[in-house]
């Protein structure tokens, strides 16, 4: 091979090192410099997917949003509005409430709108989310630095395959400091 063939592959070959160098610098910059990730915790109860995740966290205060996405199609869950015996003791209200070093500042809102549906053997409409994931998104505020636990409740059903047992209090501990809060056990 001609010794000019050989130096303009070396050439070539370097040049394209330092581009896939410089490309993975430049990811690994970006990565560095973004806004950190919210803080996340998951579990699976009884045919549902839950992510917890704190937002927008500053000053003491932020939201925290609840993801409660049935793993079966066709499930829906209940509205945070209905009775905490459920309706004629039919469902259970998705609820989020807190202990300890978190509290929330106001009810959640729904990424979803409430709907009711009949119930055979019911005299009153159940209200409900639409079958799928609902997200509530909860104000909440440290009540001082400490421990704290989100209890987690709900249940799915479908109109067709019947419900699952309900979660009522599921904990998930946190620890809160007026700078973060971070998911941890106790």
């Amino acid at each position: 091979m001609p010794a000019f063939v050989s130096r303009t592959n070396n050439i070539a070959s370097r040049a394209l090192m330092a581009a896939v160098a410089t490309a993975m610098s430049a990811t690994l910059m970006s990565c560095t410099s973004a806004e950190p990730e919210p803080q996340e915790q998951r579990f699976t109860q009884n045919g549902v997917d839950v992510t917890l995740r704190i937002a927008k966290w500053e000053s003491s205060t932020g939201t925290l949003e609840a993801t409660f996405a049935p793993t079966t199609a066709d499930f829906h869950l209940y509205s945070t509005d209905l009775p905490e015996n459920g309706v004629e003791g039919v469902g259970r209200p998705t609820k989020i409430t807190f202990k300890g070093a978190l509290d929330s500042r106001s009810a959640p809102t729904a990424s979803e709108a409430v709907h009711t549906i009949p119930v055979e053997g019911v005299t009153k409409p159940v209200p409900v989310y639409p079958d799928g994931p609902v997200t509530l998104t909860v104000p909440i505020h440290a009540t001082g630095d400490g421990d704290a636990t989100v209890l987690v409740s709900y249940a799915s059903c479908s109109t067709s395959d019947g419900c699952t047992i309900p979660v009522v209090d599921h904990p998930v501990s946190l620890h809160v400091a007026e700078e973060e809060v971070t998911f941890a056990p106790h």
